[in-house]
């Protein structure tokens, strides 16, 4: 099977799991763990933020809302499936600071090429981070790392950004 049909055969699971269940930790914790078994990967796992209240600023300059987080927001870890990770990551620091940022999935072929690349493990040779919204505001990112290099691609984007809609 490769990587696209595992993923669709995947996602009815992911929406199993998540059905009916309130608690955002335990859909977390099950979605990490079955992406994990399913896939190999090295680390899988949420970051959630903490005190993700977030000011909506009007600028006179642009027709689009622009999201801030408060001063105190950070990521912190959440459920995860492999090594020990860092467990407070700040707002635009790493991949997964980026990616909540930038409010968009980051992939990196070669994390050693990323600026400001946080190195929990020095075994970690590629990532994905893909935000999950809850409406406009991102409350967790959803943060692969792989051994290999080069390991996802726009295959892993869309289908993990499918998987992390059935958490909210």
């Amino acid at each position: 099977m490769n990587k696209e049909e595992k993923y669709a055969a995947l996602l009815p699971q992911v929406k199993a799991l998540c059905e009916g269940e309130t608690d955002m930790i335990a859909k977390m914790a099950n979605v990490s763990a079955l992406l994990h078994s399913e896939f190999g990967f090295w680390w899988t796992g949420f970051y959630r933020i903490e005190n993700s209240e977030l000011k909506i600023e009007n600028s006179a300059n642009t027709t689009n809302n622009s999201q801030f987080p408060t001063p105190n927001s950070q990521l912190i870890l959440g459920p995860f499936q492999g090594p020990i990770a860092c467990v407070h990551i700040a707002y635009g620091r790493g991949v997964c600071g980026t990616a909540w940022k930038e409010r968009r999935t980051v992939v990196v072929p070669d994390v050693e090429e990323f600026p400001g690349h946080i190195a929990c493990s020095s075994e970690s040779r590629s990532e994905i981070v893909v935000p999950v919204f809850a409406g406009d505001e991102i409350i967790a990112v959803l943060d692969i790392d792989s051994r290999e290099l080069a390991t996802f691609d726009d295959t892993d984007r869309r289908y993990l950004e499918e998987v992390v809609k059935y958490l909210v």
